[in-house]
């Protein structure tokens, strides 16, 4: 299998500049419309999130995104605010330090900083979504019962595939490494773990087949261990227009993330 060629969607997917323009033409629109407050969780110039605020009250939901933990940052992202705040959904998007400045699992302590500042602010757990890196992020904050519920789309579950990509050149991993940082070996929430026991796994229909099985292994796997998961395919969508749904306050996946947030 070539594995360069199943995980680098950049490669994969060459019209993908224009579905990143529109990320940054959104974004711009909804700082305009909904200005965030932006908030410290940490020191550097990064560790700050932007929090789009429903109104007083409002549970909060937590993006984190993706670029393989080596590029992008929260600016790119706003344009998916509007959806949830119209079901009365406050959302913060933290950024985070980068690859190869970092090593991941710094990277993970920043996010689980940022998680907790919204939970101690809010005072209930998140849900926590994210994509591609961020859903295996955002997976492993379920794991650590930092979060209510974790929607992880397009997700990297386990991170042993990449040692053999040019993606690895940036985070650096070796094989111990790669292992103990995949959330799909990480304990499972279960009941008597506090935290949330909902996990959704994502993926589009036309990203690659390595995609669709980490999601599709995820969520068999967690399942088998007592967490209530779904797996669900969106038909037509590649690694990058997967996130159209997020833009849409009618589109199920956003429907299932207010839900998810406004259950008691």
């Amino acid at each position: 299998m070539n594995l360069e060629a199943e995980y680098n969607n950049r490669a994969r997917v060459p019209d993908h500049p224009a579905v990143m323009q529109m990320w940054r033409e959104t974004a711009e629109a909804a700082r305009v419309a909904h200005p965030p407050l932006e908030i410290a969780y940490g020191s550097g110039p990064r560790a700050v999130m932007d929090l789009f605020e429903a109104g007083p009250g409002a549970p909060v939901a937590v993006f984190l995104h993706g670029g393989y933990w080596q590029a992008l940052d929260r600016s790119w992202f706003s344009g998916i605010a509007p959806a949830l705040l119209a079901h009365g959904v406050s959302l913060a998007i933290p950024s985070y330090d980068l690859c190869p400045a970092v090593r991941l699992g710094t990277i993970l302590g920043q996010v689980r900083a940022a998680v907790e500042l919204i939970r101690g602010r809010n005072g209930a757990r998140p849900v926590v979504f994210g994509h591609s890196a961020g859903g295996h992020m955002a997976a492993c904050m379920l794991s650590e019962g930092r979060a209510s519920a974790a929607v992880a789309i397009s997700g990297v579950f386990d991170l042993r595939p990449l040692l053999e990509t040019s993606l690895n050149e940036a985070l650096n991993l070796d094989a111990h490494e790669a292992a103990a940082l995949s959330p799909i070996f990480w304990p499972t929430p279960n009941g008597s773990t506090p935290g949330g026991t909902v996990l959704d796994c994502i993926v589009g229909g036309d990203e690659s087949p390595e995609f669709i099985r980490q999601s599709g292994e995820m969520a068999e796997r967690w399942s088998a261990r007592g967490v209530e998961t779904r797996c669900e395919i969106l038909a037509g969508l590649n690694h990058f227009t997967v996130l159209n749904s997020l833009y849409k306050s009618d589109s199920g996946t956003t429907r299932r993330i207010a839900a998810l947030s406004l259950r008691d």
